[in-house]
This record gives C-alpha cells, structure tokens and sequence, in this order.
C-alpha cells in the first residue's frame, strides 16, 4: 500500500492506494469516527462491494445503506434529497460518518450530503472507477448538477480519508475505464511532462490494466493534484489548472444531456481544442496536437465534439460555466507542456474559429 497526503493543516488526510483495501477493517476504522455510518453507493457497484465494506465495518450501532441510481443524470437536488431523507428517518447524529462507494456521481453527493447534513459530518471517500480514483474523490469538491450547469451547486468539503482499492478497476467497463485516462492524461499535460511521455510509452499496458503500472499512473495522478490542492484548496489561482478542457467538456455533457457523454470523454475533447487554441497562438508546437490526438484515441476516447452542436451553443454554454469571473470566461492552456495557464483573453471570435 502507498500513502500519499494532502497537507491542508487541520483537515489533512491521507489517500490510500492498494489492493484489497475494502477488506481493511482496521483501516477503515482508523477513520470513522462514532458508531453511526451512512453507506452511500449505486445500484450498479452496491452488488459488487457493498458487502465486504459492511463486513470491514464491524459492529456499528446504526448502519444506513443507501443505493442510488446509477449515472450522471442522477446527481441532482432530487437525489441529494433522497440521502437526507434516509439519514433524517434513521437519526443520524452528527457523529455519523457517510462513506462514498462508488465513482465521481457517488463521491460528488455524498460529499454535498456530508457537507450540508447538520451542517458538516464526517465523509470517506472510496472510488471505485479510476476517474474518480484521480480526480474526483480527492480535492473536495462535491456538487450536484443542475439542468443550466454541471455542478453548480455544492461546496468544498475535504473527506477524512480516500481508499483507492485498485481492484475494483477490473470490474470497471472499457467505456468508463477509457474515461478515467483522460484525468490522467490530463495531469501530465498540466504540471507534468516526463509522466506524459511516460503515458504515451505505456498507454498499451494501461490499456491491459496491468496492475504495477495501473498504480504508479493513479499514485502520481493523485500526487500532483494532492500538490494542486494544498497550494490553492478552493480555486482561488493554481488550482483552476485542474480544469484543462473541462470547460469545453462541461458544455457538451450539459447540451448532450448528463450521462450520454461521459464526463472523461468530454474532457478528452475538451482537452484537445485547448491544446489547438494553444497551437494556434504559438504556445505548442503543431506537432503536439497531432501526438495528443493519438493518444487519445489509442485511450479509446473521442477528439470531436458532438456534431449536432453548434458554435453559437458552445459559447452560449461555456458563458455559463461556473469558471466566468464578472463576465468574463477563463480557460485553462498550455504554454508548453507540463505547463498550464489560466487565459480570460479568448475572444469570441477565437472560439468560433476553433469551434466553426
């Protein structure tokens, strides 16, 4: 088991990456304070895992499981309410603990439901896909969707721990393991290069799950977003640059509908037109376009964005994203890579070159 922390004073915590770390008893005790505990997981993952993480719980005094419905159209205030529902019916305290089970949609509302249930409890996160294994469990960012935007309601609240059991990621589909690759292809184009070279070499053993290299990319996935987040925990400069192509990922899964795209291949295409507006003003040479757009596809992700939308949409979309700062829309570039940053200056003429 590697160890690795985000170091944000009293609310620092541990990431755990390892095999068979939901058996864990021990471990997972070390973090759960009181006897209370809300299992939160899928319909889907719950006949899976939900068993062995009981049984790693021991004897608790109140145990509340609670099995949502699969897929990103169901991370709303609806469903959000469902969790409360349940926690307030059962008389949870405050001292309860809410345990995420399950990929980004789980550890997203669970994360929201801890932060607001009387007013801030406990939560663990364990992912159980690899994008939310790099990404979305680690940081503390939780939200729910609304139909106008993706996650544009929710709040920063840091977990207590993140158990990373990479052998979940067996049971994962293509489709979706494919989509955690983008988040990790992502990392080493941010802040980087050398583990984006060391992706291109090794993305067909990625591609085999082979498990040594499975856990040295999700250990400095997680490292350099762990890096990201102790400098700036709530987006306030650096840490934006986590968001490369997400803007223009957002807007797809917002006009397609949550769920028909999933979020990693969005960001896939979202990744490579910011790599082609950072071409285009000289900052990248052409030639890394072309070798991201291979990389991409030999991931299994898409380089096009959704034929049936229209440049005017894409920009009427992205003016509504949750990175715009009075007015003005901020996009994530490269000025080389392994070297990210942050851009208001995009005119919308820009855009609709790129888009058009």
């Amino acid at each position: 088991m590697h160890t690795l922390h985000v170091e944000l004073g009293e609310r620092s915590y541990p990431i755990y990456i390892g095999r068979d770390l939901l058996q864990d008893g021990s471990l997972l005790a070390s973090h759960v304070a009181g006897s209370q505990v809300v299992l939160v997981s899928n319909e889907t993952i719950a006949p899976l895992y939900m068993d062995r993480l009981r049984v790693a719980l021991g004897e608790r005094s109140l145990v509340t499981e609670v099995i949502l419905p699969d897929g990103e159209e169901h991370k709303n205030l609806q469903v959000l309410t469902e969790i409360f529902d349940r926690v307030m019916q059962d008389r949870h305290s405050r001292n309860t603990t809410m345990i995420a089970l399950g990929g980004g949609v789980v550890g997203d509302i669970t994360g929201f439901a801890a932060a607001s249930y009387q007013r801030g409890v406990n939560f663990i996160q364990v992912p159980t896909t690899l994008l939310s294994q790099v990404d979305s469990s680690v940081g503390g960012k939780t939200a729910v969707n609304h139909p106008l935007g993706k996650n544009m309601i929710g709040a920063f609240y840091q977990p207590r721990a993140v158990l990373i059991d990479i052998n979940t990621l067996h049971s994962l589909p293509a489709r979706e393991y494919a989509a955690g690759l983008a988040e990790v292809i992502k990392y080493g184009l941010i802040r980087d290069e050398p583990f984006y070279r060391w992706l291109q070499q090794q993305m067909p053993r990625l591609l085999a799950r082979d498990e040594a290299v499975l856990a040295e990319a999700i250990e400095r996935s997680c490292a350099c977003k762990a890096e990201v987040v102790a400098a700036d925990e709530r987006e306030g400069g650096l840490r934006a640059i986590l968001n490369l192509g997400h803007t223009f990922g957002h807007a797809i899964e917002t006009a397609q509908g949550y769920g028909n795209w999933l979020h990693g291949e969005a960001v896939a295409t979202g990744m490579l037109l910011a790599m082609q507006l950072s071409v285009q003003r000289g900052w990248v040479e052409a030639g890394e376009e072309i070798a991201l757009r291979q990389l991409l596809l030999a991931a299994g992700l898409p380089v096009s964005p959704p034929e049936d939308m229209s440049p005017a949409q894409f920009i009427d979309l992205m003016g509504r994203d949750k990175k715009v700062v009075d007015g003005r829309l901020r996009l994530v570039l490269l000025h080389a890579l392994g070297a990210a940053c942050i851009v208001d200056d995009v005119s919308e003429s820009e855009l609709l070159a790129l888009l058009g």
